[in-house]
């Protein structure tokens, strides 16, 4: 593999890595200052799903 590919594979692995977990500590403080468990709804996860996939048609729109 090409070591160009390699070091954007490896930037692009360690960048998600940290805006999950970023995103899941926002998650757990918003419901430790609300004094309640975290919950994602159906609903939830549905808007999520939706805004990842539109992240990644983002993405991979910057290419062309």
């Amino acid at each position: 593999m090409n070591s160009k590919y390699s070091r954007t594979l490896l930037v692009g692995t360690v960048l998600g890595a940290l805006t999950g977990l970023i995103a899941s500590y926002l998650l757990v403080k918003r419901a430790e200052d609300e004094e309640s468990e975290v919950q994602i709804t159906p609903k939830d996860g549905v808007k999520l799903g939706v805004g990842i996939i539109s992240l990644f048609k983002l993405i991979t729109s910057l290419h062309d």
